[in-house]
């Protein structure tokens, strides 16, 4: 990423080399690639660099609107971020200017939905899909008379279902976003030649296991 700077201020982003006009003269997009530094230094275009220090994951932060200090000394803009806005762990009621609640078309409250409810709804909607592979036994079960549901099947989605229930009670008892965030990293519980890849929240029970 490049910046074309004038009298000490951020005029132009280059996110990627691109053909670029500064006063009467055009350049290629190959200075990008074939000129060095000082070279575009000298005709304004510095390199940006990018201080993610206070930038988090937007699945739980909000971020705010990056900003750029020309640094003339050493050539180059620096970018940065401020401080980042945790998403609300619990469901929050839209309300207008006036504090009133602000309702759908047939009337009812707009919720905007908190990350626990989210994250609940995704690890609800994985079991669904876990459980869907073999729905059709518990079908055959109920309209076949003389077949039974195999004891592993029977076995195998139960555990899905308290995995499920077990998984959203850690989701639950987070007490902030970041406790949140830590139920999903995974860290390795064993060895660098022999890795195990383990998070707190854990995983869906395998059919396989049953």
């Amino acid at each position: 990423m490049w910046a074309q700077v004038k009298n000490g201020q951020v005029i132009k982003i280059f996110n990627g080399a691109q053909a670029f006009k500064i006063g009467d003269y055009q350049y290629s997009s190959g200075v990008f690639s074939k000129w060095s530094k000082s070279e575009l230094a000298e005709i304004g275009v510095y390199p940006v660099q990018q201080d993610r220090t206070n930038y988090k994951n937007t699945e739980y932060h909000r971020n705010t609107t990056h900003t750029y200090t020309v640094d003339d000394k050493n050539k180059v803009v620096k970018m940065t971020w401020g401080k980042a806005t945790a998403h609300s762990l619990v469901d929050v009621e839209v309300k207008d200017e006036d504090g009133k609640n602000i309702l759908d078309a047939d009337g009812n409250k707009i919720i905007n939905e908190g990350l626990k409810t989210v994250k609940k709804k995704q690890i609800n909607d994985e079991a669904q899909s876990i459980l869907n592979n073999t729905d059709w036994y518990v079908i055959k079960a109920s309209e076949v008379s003389d077949y039974t549901l195999p004891t592993n099947i029977a076995k195998f989605r139960a555990a899905v279902r308290t995995k499920c229930n077990a998984m959203q009670t850690q989701i639950d008892n987070a007490s902030d976003v970041d406790a949140l965030k830590t139920l999903y990293e995974y860290t390795n519980t064993g060895t660098e030649e022999s890795p195990d890849m383990t998070r707190p929240l854990g995983e869906f029970p395998k059919l396989e296991d049953f």
